[in-house]
């Protein structure tokens, strides 16, 4: 068995005429969202990219701000597209970003012409800001977040300029703005949709749940999780879920890089670990304790106090200092929101011992 990166090794050379495209060709797009094409990729109608030329251009790039990727692996996936008949020669336009703090927006998307006459919108999931991270929990309690209608736009408008089938994807929260994206559309383009694939993207709220979009779109999404998935369980789902076989270990399995493939297709299992039905069951009866304006607070004040200081990552976040100046800041809190977020808390742990 292998991973996306063995795929391209084992199939790279096959074309799309010789061996249709399929979940992991969607699984690889999704996760070239990632990259940061900005200025290489045209943002608006410009002339499509040859992925080989801008992969090597984005790897000729001096590292650091100029080469923004989320991980040293999907370097490696640039290199091996590149070298890829299959997917080099695949283009790329399209290349959106926006990423407004004051309304708690992060959000990117890419497009690929695989050159078989359809078109691939691949959504960016969570790139580990704190903006980023507190539009993951506005899924909790809002309706539909900027990013969804921004999805939506983004899908419109380009269906406006091309004419053949479209499919949708994304990894993490980019899986979730596909499905929502996709099912905020108008009927047009709605029926032009081929496919939606979410890996381990969160579900959606009971709004979109009955809206006739998502209804109309539930049997052309393609859901997969980890065995031990955690984020792709979340709010609510009607589609099925395919679980994947992954090497790695309880909320590691969110890492695409980990889950198997083994030829031309993932290793799939039939059903989820016991440990992931256990969160699933903890994190859904402790939502439905909660009010939405009850999860509204709780995410507005931890983000509040955790974006009080220099952070502007989690993981800068969670730094001594910058935890240090959140804790400074309880006392400027509302007592009234602490006292929400504490309860919340409470009920949690209730949740978990409720659940074993």
């Amino acid at each position: 068995m292998g991973n996306v990166l063995d795929y391209l090794s084992w199939r790279g050379d096959l074309s799309l005429a010789r061996a249709p495209f399929g979940a992991v060709d969607a699984l690889v797009l999704s996760a070239l969202s990632y990259v940061h094409f900005d200025g290489l990729v045209p943002a608006g109608p410009g002339a499509p990219v040859a992925l080989a030329a801008a992969a090597r251009a984005f790897l000729a790039l001096p590292a650091g701000r100029q080469r923004r990727c989320r991980c040293e692996r999907d370097l490696e996936l640039l290199k091996a597209l590149a070298d890829s008949p299959r997917f080099g020669s695949m283009e790329l336009a399209r290349c959106a970003g926006r990423f407004i703090p004051r309304e708690e927006t992060q959000f990117a998307a890419l497009t690929v012409l695989p050159g078989d006459g359809s078109v691939f919108l691949a959504f960016r999931g969570t790139d580990g800001t704190l903006v980023g991270w507190k539009e993951d929990f506005n899924l909790s309690f809002l309706d539909v977040t900027p990013a969804q209608l921004t999805a939506a736009e983004y899908i419109q408008t380009f269906a406006m300029e091309f004419p053949g089938s479209l499919r949708l994807g994304g990894h993490s929260k980019g899986g979730n703005l596909a499905v929502a994206g996709g099912a905020l559309c108008t009927v047009k383009v709605r029926d032009r949709i081929e496919t939606v694939w979410s890996f381990d993207g969160p579900g959606v709220t009971p709004y979109l749940l009955a809206r006739p979009g998502y209804q109309e779109l539930r049997t052309r999404i393609r859901s997969f999780v980890p065995k031990s998935s955690v984020v792709g369980l979340l709010l609510t789902h009607e589609e099925p879920h395919t679980v994947v076989e992954s090497d790695q270990r309880g909320l590691f399995q969110h890492d695409l890089y980990s889950w198997q493939v083994l030829g031309p297709d993932f290793v799939r299992l039939e059903e989820v670990d016991e440990g992931s039905r256990l969160i699933d069951r903890t994190l859904k009866n402790w939502l439905a304790g909660l009010s939405s304006r009850q999860r509204e607070t709780v995410v507005d004040t931890l983000y509040e106090l955790l974006s009080s200081g220099d952070a502007r990552t989690v993981r800068e976040a969670l730094e001594p200092q910058n935890l240090a100046v959140a804790l400074r800041s309880v006392k400027d809190a509302d007592p009234k929101d602490l006292l929400t977020v504490a309860a919340s808390l409470a009920r949690l742990a209730g949740a978990a011992l409720r659940a074993l």
